[in-house]
């Protein structure tokens, strides 16, 4: 309906009851006449039956019928008569006249017409029979004396039918009168009514135009009087609006004028700032590319004299010194340390910004990564008397593929901060399992304190660069802000997020949440609950880190039971229970209420009487001279924070010590002894670590090819292997996969394999690991390195014997290019060396000696475009000079092989690298021929 237009609305509401009331009128009219002419029919039978009565009924009394037969064929002459019918009284057919009547289909009552005359109507298909009874009434017996005939007998009977065929055509023309005169009636009622309807729209119509009109902005539109109040009241109304509107144009033309000029003049002042801000922007970007440069310049320039200077402190160190030479050097070191972090987050912030920080994604161990943390950091917290601690949650997925170095360095910082600003208490760290699924983990990682806490203020402000929160705190702490905005950005790149729940004087939670991938590469490679069986007791005073102990010893499976003091403790290894002796001791040195002497007395009584095995938990600051008399079968000293693998050495040379290697070194009886693989095809690098590794009092098997190495390791009892990645036949990753496969059908302990390797992309140090390596070194190697690597894997704590010869400290790349670096560097080549003056003669002479086979294999390999083989000579020539003072020849090679590995143009690079040879050679032969003085 209110879709439906005005005009329609009143023909509707009109021509709606206007045809109803004449249907309904022409109905009853039309049933009126019918019902009339039903009547006039009966009254016509009635009329005919009537005046054929009194002749019927003489013929019938004179028994002459066929008389009446004339009579009864002058009755078709009436109207509608069809036939008609003379019957005796027995209702046999006398007389007939006209066709056969129908047969009768019902019976018609009569009301008034012929009442008393017996008369019978009955209607048929189109027609109507009218049946009389013929008496012999006292008017025709008059006429007959003798008649024995008695009054009102019944004569005979007289059927009538009448025809209903004008009746019907009757009917019809009425009903067709009627409805013409209905449709007449409806049509004259429409065009009247649409003629008025005309005078009410054609005004609306003319006004809705004139509205269309006003809002495409005619607003000089005006309507006339329209004849009628109301509308006229519209169109006033609407030119009162029109005028109205044009009034408010014109004011807000005005307005819009006076707003386009300031406009106008607002952009020009725009446009000039825009041109001050570009050009402001740019110089920007300059000062920041120039700021960025300088940066990364300016830190490998600083870390070059600062890796002077933190090698030769270590190297002062092993000289004879006073203690206040010793406390002075210390300050040197702990100072240079201090710059050297300060320069590293500079550059790692240079390069957020600069957009350039990519995460690596390699397997590692969460567990050993959170640990190794701790303990580097355990020295800071235990000179403040803090207590730290780790607890990782038992579901939470050990083994992980992710950029471990950069986790490890976000952990480190937040630990830092911690010890930095808690002067009492404790700093842990909590790590638990979030999210899982097939391929991921979410980790949420916290570390809690209870230091000085922060207010709002400074939590707001805490993730901005070189923003701290106290800088009265800060001053004494150190530091350049940078820290929790690089460890932002690191885990924001990790698909996590960071943030702090703190109140002032109550400590700090910072927490971090990473998402990081599965990997079954890295996993646990300690057997599930190795040491079950053994009973133990701890003692350890302090709540977290007694949680923690409990927490691990109950994953390698031991029985343990806590004490919270020596007497108690004592009391249960005297008086052990039936069956159940304690096998295990646990104990701080720390005891609750008892004197250092008294645990250590204790001690040693436990140990001579053979009651039970001693591990000693102590703090890195504490020395005590009675520890270096301790048997290491009867008792083991491990450093807070445990770390589990610690923890699981110690207990398995205590119950289940491995048979000692002989000493083959004269002196070094004193040194734990562990035999080491080196396998290699460069002889200068094999005798290099061999030089290393015996100087620290390793047994050291070498092997110059992979198939050598195997048959080594299938009849020698090896604990570590170091292995080089490139070599001719069967190169390292198929060496390892080979060790790997025979440790599996031989079902033994898989050894610790390291990979050697001079230049490794990322995606190639994901392949070492992936093969089955537990780890890498990159070439230089330094004593260093391998001491820390064999004590990573194995446990042996191997170190160089003190000389005062210049140590091997790393030579770290210059950001400048290969022409500008010396040829030749004698003093780079003693370092590299360990001091070793004949060594590193050796080294320089063996390097020498091969290069010209080298140069005639790349100038072929290169004629040839054998890339592969082009870049296995590279490597090992990369790996050779990384032992020798040859820096322009190894920045050469570093570049050809990086290229070569990335598949991009080499030969300019190549050109320079045999160039760099020549070069190398010439220097060598003019200095060996050079007179000496």
């Amino acid at each position: 309906m209110s879709e439906i237009g005005l005009k329609a609305r009143i023909l509707l509401m009109t021509l709606a009851p206007t045809g109803l009331l004449a249907m309904a009128l022409g109905s009853y009219f039309i049933w009126h006449a019918s019902q009339d002419l039903q009547q006039q029919l009966l009254e016509r039978g009635f009329q005919t039956v009537e005046h054929l009565q009194i002749p019927a009924a003489q013929a019938l009394l004179e028994g002459e019928p066929e008389e009446f037969r004339e009579t009864l064929a002058n009755a078709l002459d009436r109207i509608d008569v069809r036939a008609v019918t003379l019957y005796d009284s027995e209702r046999n057919l006398l007389e007939h006249s006209g066709p056969t009547m129908m047969p009768t289909q019902r019976t018609l009552g009569v009301d008034t017409i012929g009442a008393g005359s017996g008369l019978q109507v009955g209607e048929t298909v189109g027609s109507s029979r009218f049946l009389l009874p013929l008496l012999a009434s006292p008017e025709l017996l008059e006429d007959r004396l003798q008649s024995q005939i008695e009054a009102d007998a019944l004569l005979g009977w007289l059927e009538v039918e009448l025809s209903h065929a004008n009746t019907q055509l009757r009917r019809y023309q009425m009903l067709l009168t009627t409805l013409v005169m209905v449709l007449a009636g409806l049509l004259l009622t429409t065009f009247t009514i649409s003629q008025m309807s005309r005078r009410i729209t054609d005004p609306i119509s003319l006004s809705n135009r004139a509205i269309a009109q006003i809002s495409k902005g005619q607003l000089d539109v005006r309507l006339n009087p329209q004849g009628s109040r109301e509308l006229d009241d519209l169109a006033q109304g609407i030119n009162t609006m029109a005028q109205t509107l044009q009034s408010a144009q014109g004011e807000l033309q005005q307005n819009v004028d006076q707003a386009t000029e300031d406009l106008r003049q607002t952009l020009e002042t725009i446009e000039i700032q825009n041109i001050e801000l570009d050009m402001a922007r740019k110089t920007a970007q300059e000062a920041s590319r120039i700021k960025s440069e300088f940066l990364a310049n300016m830190s490998h320039e600083l870390r070059t004299p600062l890796n002077g200077i933190l090698g030769f402190s270590n190297l002062l160190q092993r000289t004879e010194l006073t203690n206040r030479q010793q406390e002075y050097l210390g300050t040197i070191e702990k100072s240079a340390d201090n710059l050297l972090a300060i320069i590293n987050e500079i550059l790692d912030f240079s390069k957020i910004e600069a957009g350039k920080l990519i995460l690596e994604n390699q397997p590692f161990n969460l567990r050993d990564l959170i640990q190794d943390t701790l303990t580097m950091l355990a020295p800071a917290a235990h000179q403040k008397n803090l207590e730290l601690v780790s607890i990782i949650y038992r579901d939470t997925p050990i083994g992980l593929s992710g950029d471990g170095l950069r986790l490890k360095q976000i952990l480190a910082n937040l630990v830092s901060n911690a010890i930095k600003f808690t002067q009492e208490g404790s700093v842990s760290i909590r790590t638990m399992l979030e999210q899982e699924d097939d391929t991921h983990v979410l980790l949420r990682i916290s570390v809690t304190d209870t230091g000085i806490g922060l207010t709002s203020t400074q939590q707001k402000s805490l993730f901005q660069a070189f923003t701290q929160a106290d800088n009265s705190m800060s001053r004494q702490a150190g530091g350049t802000g940078l820290g929790l905005v690089i460890a932002k950005h690191l885990v924001e790149q990790m698909h996590g997020e960071i943030g702090l729940d703190s109140r002032p004087g109550e400590g700090s939670e910072f927490w971090l949440t990473a998402r990081l991938e599965k990997s079954s590469q890295a996993g646990d490679d300690l057997p599930a609950t190795p040491l079950q069986g053994i009973r133990a007791a701890v003692m350890e005073p302090l709540t977290l880190s007694r949680q923690a102990l409990l927490h691990n010893l109950e994953d390698l499976g031991l029985e343990v039971t806590v004490y919270d003091n020596l007497p108690a403790l004592e009391m249960a290894v005297r008086t052990p229970q039936p069956d159940e002796p304690i096998q295990l001791v646990l104990a701080s040195v720390r005891s609750p209420g008892t004197r250092d002497d008294m645990v250590f007395d204790t001690l040693n009584r436990w140990m001579a009487d053979d009651s039970c095995k001693i591990i000693l938990l102590t703090d890195t600051t504490e020395h005590y001279p009675s520890l270096d008399q301790l048997p290491p079968s009867a008792c083991q000293v491990l450093s807070r924070p445990l770390c589990t693998r610690k923890l699981y050495r110690a207990v398995n040379q205590l119950f289940r010590p491995e048979p000692v290697m002989p000493a083959v070194i004269p002196g070094r009886a004193d040194k734990p002894q562990i035999t080491v693989l080196c396998v290699d095809d460069n002889e200068a690098n094999l005798r290099l670590v061999e030089t290393f590794l015996s100087e620290m009092g390793a047994r050291v098997l070498t092997a110059t090819s992979g198939e050598q190495a195997l048959q080594i390791a299938d009849r020698e009892i090896i604990q570590l292997i170091f292995m080089d990645v490139q070599m001719p036949g069967m190169d390292g990753r198929a060496t390892t996969t080979e060790l790997r496969l025979r440790e599996e059908l031989a079902d033994c302990e898989p050894r610790p394999i390291i990979a050697l390797t001079a230049h490794a992309l990322a995606e190639e140090r994901r392949r070492l690991i992936q093969c089955g390596m537990n780890d890498y070194l990159t070439k230089p190697i330094s004593p260093d390195q391998l001491s820390h690597c064999i004590f990573r894997w194995t446990g042996i704590n191997l170190s160089m014997p003190n000389t005062a010869a210049p140590s091997a400290t790393p030579i770290l790349a210059r950001a400048v290019g290969p022409k500008t670096l010396p040829i030749l560097d004698y003093r780079e080549g003693l370092q590299l060396a360990a001091g070793k003056a004949d060594l590193a003669q050796d080294m320089l002479a063996m390097l020498i000696k091969g290069l010209p086979g080298d140069r005639v294999l790349i100038e072929k390999h290169m004629s040839q475009g054998d890339d592969e083989a082009l870049l296995d000579v590279v490597h090992r020539l990369h790996g050779a000079t990384r032992y020798c003072g040859v820096p322009q020849l190894r920045e050469c090679c570093l570049q050809a092989e990086t290229l070569l590995k990335q598949g991009e143009k080499s030969q300019m690079a190549i050109s320079q690298l045999i160039e760099a040879i020549e070069q190398v050679r010439a220097a060598y032969h003019t200095a060996e021929h050079a007179p000496s003085g």
